[in-house]
């Protein structure tokens, strides 16, 4: 797990647990949508030369464990990646076309922290976030 990346110049190996919502945390991810944003993240994350070593999407959320190289922020990173994400889904799910300017699937901001010598555990959590979710919604029903 502690694979060292390199650069012309650098080796490194920062990973970030990343974690966001959808605007107004409304359920909408789901079915096909939730399928198709695991390759939509994977391919964004290529394209600024990072890795997404772990995801998952749930109904309302989104966690990623995330490796970027230390020429980017995360801050850049996660932008971009929420921002076309954004576009694709309306060009895609909600048949806009073009002028996506002004609409926002993705709310503000989002959760990060970084990754140090527990990244077995911070995948472990990912893996069994969902089934945590379901186990604790089921709590509430009595």
């Amino acid at each position: 797990m502690d694979v060292v990346e390199s650069l012309a110049h650098t080796r490194w190996s920062c990973k970030y647990h990343i974690v966001f919502i959808p605007k107004y945390r409304k359920k909408a991810l789901f079915n096909e949508l939730r399928k198709h944003l695991g390759e939509v993240f994977r391919e964004l994350a290529r394209q600024k030369e990072c890795t997404v070593e772990e995801g998952h999407t749930q109904a309302d959320h989104v966690h990623m464990l995330i490796s970027i190289p230390p020429k980017y922020a995360v801050a850049q990173v996660v932008g971009y990646i929420k921002g076309k994400s954004a576009i694709h889904v309306a060009r895609v799910f909600m048949g806009r076309k073009k002028n996506f300017v002004g609409q926002h699937f993705w709310a503000r901001g989002y959760y990060v922290s970084t990754v140090g010598h527990d990244e077995d555990a911070v995948r472990e959590y990912i893996r069994t976030q969902e089934a945590e979710d379901k186990r604790l919604d089921q709590m509430k029903l009595w």
